[in-house]
Formats: C-alpha cells, structure tokens, sequence
C-alpha cells in the first residue's frame, strides 16, 4: 500500500509521461508539480518506487518510466476516487449521440466516431449479436415473376434484406401466401431458436421449393448481418502514438488487431474482467495476447444476456486513463438502451 506522498508523486510522474511519452527526473516533477516536498526527497521516493516496480529507469542517465504495475496502481485509485465520476462534458456527448442517430446502426459508427476523437486512439463498438436477436417481421416484394426481395426486420430496428431469382414464374399471390406462412413461424424468434426448431425437425415443413428458397435467404441474410457488426475508427491515431513508430512494435499489434477471431477474444476477455458491470481494464502484459503487452484495453458491455455489444478502447499503455474510461463509459450510456 503506497503512502499518499508516493501515491502523488506516482500520480504525477504518470501524467507527466503521458503527456511528453519521455522519461520523468525528479527535476521535472519539482519544477511541474505542487508536490509540496523538496527536490531530494522527491528523489527518494522515486527510488522506493523504482525498488517496489512501480517505475523503472529504461536507460542509466534517464528519467523514470511508469511499469504495468505501476499503471495498474494508477488506474485502481483513479477507479476509487471520484477523478472519472459522471463528468458533465462526457454526459453532454452520450446524450448528443442517442440524438443524432435514429438506427442501430449509425448510432454504433457516431458512438465510434466520438470515442476515437476523444481519445486519439482506436475505439471498437461491437454490435449486439444478430443471431440472438428476434425477428420483428419478413416481407416478400416481388419485382417481377423471376424476381424478389426478402427483407428482415429484427426487434431492434436493423433491416436486412436478400435477392430472390427464380427460374419458373412466381405470382404476388404466391409469395404473399409465402410470406404471411414465414412470419407465423418466426415472428419473435432468432436465428438460434429457428435453427433450434429446423434441428428438432420443422425442416420438413420445408419440402415446397420456394418455402425452401426463401429460409436459406432469410437465414443466410441473418449470418452475413453478423459478419458485418464492429465498428471502428482511430488507427491513424493508434498509429501516430510515438510507442509504435518502430515497426518492431507496431506489426505485432497490426496482426492482432486485423484478426477478427482474436480481436473478438480479446474483448471477450477484457469484459469477462469488468467489475460490477462498469469498464475492464486491462493494461499490457495482462492481456492474454502476447503481442498486445504494448497496448492497454479499456472495455465495456452494454445491453444484457446474448443481446449485449462491447464498446472498447485500444491504445498504448501510456494512455490517459482517466479521460479513456470517462469516454468508455458515456459510450456505454449512449448504447444503454439499444
């Protein structure tokens, strides 16, 4: 347990590095800093600090660094104190973003627009899984008799659709009777409760070839809606922070962050670290990901059960942690009700 002289002299050396991304001298923290002691015994304390890993000295003649444990100190008291209670700036922005979007969709792209001008880093909103999501209504709209549209509308709003050819003519009567057959079976149904029901064995309802047709389009357009649902903006900015210059450190991250199973995991992760349902941070060497130890992952989770999406921040562990989780978590009530 740090003494409250070394919380403060921690605290400061932290913000110090964030700000510059250069190594800190007690110099620089007497002369930046109200820290209220003398040179030399600023000196001292940073010396404790180095012994108990809080910091490290990256070269001899250098200034001090902060260590994952010592960001982790940080961030545990930040979360304690009140430094990310409801800041009103962050208040204002969730409540411009639930009105400036009227869809799911563009909702999710603003809220990541906003977290990545916020932070400089790169943020990803992970949409509520399609596939636990209910089916609201399909409609049929014929184009021609070898033509159609299959169109799904899910409980929250999202609108899929698929095209239908057919090699014989298909009248309007044909598909309106298609139609009103496929809403009574799947209406207030998602895609796992329909392939659960297909499995138990309604796939014989389906020996009428069009019936056929139309269920392998209403279930491809559900799977290609759930290929199709992160958002994100920042790299540019990701890319700019000084700690991935090198492309030695750069080309891991890339690799990580370009895969969607991985990256999908690593949000899973971070989530399943969230305490009492506020953000999960988890900072370099503690993400399981090897090639992640340079970044810090700031998550949370939004809506319930299967319905619920993941809103996170990726950025170097150098990050400003107190402006990334107030950010994360207007996010979060921006999403609240989606």
């Amino acid at each position: 347990m740090l003494s409250d002289r070394r919380q403060k002299v921690l605290a400061a050396l932290i913000e110090e590095y964030v700000a510059r991304a250069l190594p800190v001298g007690s110099r620089t923290l007497t002369e930046r800093y109200q820290l209220g002691v003398s040179p030399a015994t600023v000196r001292n304390e940073l010396s404790v600090l180095e012994g108990d890993g809080y910091i490290t000295q990256p070269h001899t003649s250098a200034g001090r660094i902060p260590t994952d444990f010592g960001y982790r100190t940080f961030v545990d008291n930040l979360l304690a104190s009140d430094l990310v209670s409801n800041d009103e700036e962050y208040q204002a922005v969730a409540e411009k973003l639930r009105q400036s979007a009227t869809e799911l969709d563009s909702l999710l792209e603003h809220t990541s627009a906003a977290l990545a001008r916020l932070t400089d880093c790169l943020s990803i909103v992970l949409a509520p899984s399609v596939l636990s999501m209910r089916i609201k209504q399909i409609s049929l709209i014929s184009l021609n008799q070898h033509h159609a549209l299959v169109i799904v509308v899910t409980e929250d709003g999202r609108v899929l659709n698929r095209h239908l050819e057919f090699d014989t003519g298909i009248s309007s009567d044909d598909l309106a009777q298609a139609q009103r057959y496929m809403n009574e079976l799947f209406t207030e149904r998602s895609l796992r409760e329909i392939e659960q029901r297909l499995n138990a064995g309604m796939m014989e309802a389906f020996r009428n070839p069009l019936l056929r047709m139309i269920l392998d389009e209403v279930l491809s357009c559900l799977q290609e809606g759930e290929a199709a649902r992160t958002h994100s903006l920042g790299m540019a900015s990701l890319l700019m922070q000084p700690e991935f210059s090198s492309s030695k450190n750069l080309l891991p991250v890339m690799q990580v962050l370009e895969d969607d199973t991985v990256l999908l995991h690593v949000l899973a992760d971070a989530i399943d670290h969230a305490d009492n349902d506020d953000v999960s941070i988890q900072i370099g060497s503690e993400n399981k990901a090897a090639e992640l130890e340079g970044v810090s992952v700031v998550a949370s989770q939004y809506g319930r059960g299967d319905s619920a999406g993941v809103v996170a921040v990726i950025g170097p562990t150098r990050m400003d942690y107190s402006k990334v989780i107030q950010a994360v978590r207007a996010a979060k009530a921006a999403l609240h009700d989606v």
